[in-house]
């Protein structure tokens, strides 16, 4: 079932238009992935699915309710996590956690959050006394506090270590399973790729791609072969053996340019055994994520800039339309 759909919906911000004729859905019980280059209209976007921002046209439903017109009703069932700010950095942890709890009425309490996210040894540290990951694992914790149906996310494991990230994918999946529609937002594709069940890939304020990772992966025709050996290789030699053009992308990441045929996979790999060389990975056939994203959304010149919903608002205050 849709929990958040979204049908033409158009932002314009004077002559800018940041999201032109966006149409998706996000499920219930799965990790939606909303991507796209800088000013694609990802924030505009969900500051609508928020409620927080006014679209210019198309409608927008959350849990069946209108995000603008009925937002007090939709607050009550919605989590939404910023990727910085918003928080007293002068409050300790636990006082955060109470204080989130107490407008939901206790749905949930204080230490029951900062365990979920790993912070219970930390309840009695201030706001700026956590590192950044912590900081990020602590305002996940606060957009949790009411339960919610819907969470919205925005770069949820930036500046968080491995062992934080890995906890905090165990914990979206949990919720997830429990039914949570889960909204994402991040540049961070591997993560989008380990998370997500559906991705949507906007351009220029436009759907560009949408689906599951690994259709969006094998949707992409393959012209290349990746691998991993030392730095340094004789790629002239190994690309005459080929018959391809083979280039040292990185410090002991290679590419041949070339379909990923399984005679030429078996004649890499001969070539590497007679010269004595190890192979650390080898990916052909398949592409990763953040191929296609880059496929479908590269583009010269710098991306448009939308104004914040809080300088919107100022503006509007001022009597003008934001530029």
């Amino acid at each position: 079932m849709a929990a958040v759909e979204v049908e033409d919906l158009i932002v314009r911000y004077g002559d800018l238009v940041a999201v032109d004729g966006l149409s998706f859905t996000a499920e219930a019980g799965a990790v939606t992935a909303l991507l796209g280059p800088n000013g694609a209209g990802k924030t505009s976007t969900v500051e609508v699915l928020e409620g927080f921002r006014r679209s210019t046209a198309g409608r927008v439903r959350v849990l069946g309710l209108d995000p603008g017109a009925q937002h007090g009703e939709l607050v009550r069932r919605m989590g939404v996590m910023l990727q910085q700010g918003g928080i007293y950095p002068g409050i300790r942890a636990e006082e955060a956690a109470d204080l989130f709890c107490a407008h939901y009425g206790h749905r949930r309490r204080a230490p029951e959050l900062l365990a979920m996210v790993g912070l219970g040894a930390r309840a009695r540290s201030s706001w700026r006394q956590l590192s950044g990951g912590e900081q990020q694992r602590l305002s996940l914790a606060l957009a949790l506090a009411g339960a919610p149906e819907v969470l919205f996310l925005d770069e949820p494991t930036a500046s968080v270590d491995v062992a934080g990230r890995q906890q905090v994918r165990s914990l979206l999946r949990s919720l997830r399973d429990e039914g949570c529609c889960i909204v994402l937002t991040t540049h961070e594709l591997e993560e989008a790729e380990r998370l997500a069940d559906s991705v949507v890939i906007v351009d220029g304020g436009r759907l560009v791609a949408t689906g599951h990772p690994g259709e969006l992966s094998r949707a992409l025709p393959s012209e290349e072969i990746r691998f991993g050996a030392p730095p340094g290789l004789d790629v002239a030699g190994l690309g005459a053996t080929l018959g391809a053009l083979v280039r040292e992308d990185g410090p002991g990441e290679y590419v041949v340019a070339c379909r990923p045929e399984p005679a030429v996979v078996a004649e890499l790999t001969a070539w590497l055994a007679t010269h004595d060389i190890p192979l650390a990975d080898l990916r052909a056939g398949r592409r990763r994520l953040e191929d296609v994203y880059l496929a479908l959304t590269s583009r010269p010149g710098p991306p448009p800039v939308a104004p914040t919903a809080a300088a919107a608002r100022r503006s509007r205050r001022r009597g003008r339309n934001p530029a």
